[in-house]
C-alpha cells in the first residue's frame, strides 16, 4: 500500500487548498495507490522520466521516492543515460548529481 502523502497540504494547504487536495488526495491517493494497474516502481520510472526532461526541481523528491519504490541505482542510471539522447546532455549531467547525492557512489 502506498504511503498516505501529505506534501499538498503541507506545502500549500492553506495558500492554494484545493490543488493540495488534488495534489494528496487524487494525484498520490487514487493515481498512485493503483498498483494492481502499475506498479510504483513504474510509475516512478515514468515520473522520474518526466521530471528529468523538463528540468525541474521536483526531480528531487521524485528520485528519492522512487529510490524507496525500488528503483536501483543501475536501473536510475540507465534511465538518465538513455534519456541524455532525447532530452539532452546537460539534464543529463544535472540528473546524475542528483542521482549520485540519492544513491551514493
Amino acid at each position: 500500500m502506498a504511503k498516505k502523502q501529505t506534501a499538498g497540504r503541507d506545502n500549500l494547504g492553506d495558500f492554494a487548498p484545493k490543488f493540495a487536495e488534488l495534489n494528496d488526495d487524487v494525484l498520490f491517493g487514487e493515481v498512485w495507490s493503483r498498483e494492481d494497474k502499475m506498479s510504483a516502481h513504474d510509475r516512478s520510472l515514468i515520473t522520474v522520466s518526466s521530471l528529468l526532461t523538463q528540468g525541474v526541481p521536483q526531480l528531487e523528491a521524485h528520485m528519492k521516492i522512487a529510490k524507496q519504490n525500488g528503483v536501483t541505482k543501475d536501473e536510475m542510471v540507465e534511465l538518465i543515460t538513455h534519456l541524455a539522447f532525447y532530452t539532452g546532455w546537460p539534464k543529463a549531467w544535472s540528473a546524475f548529481t542528483l542521482a549520485k547525492e540519492i544513491y551514493g557512489d
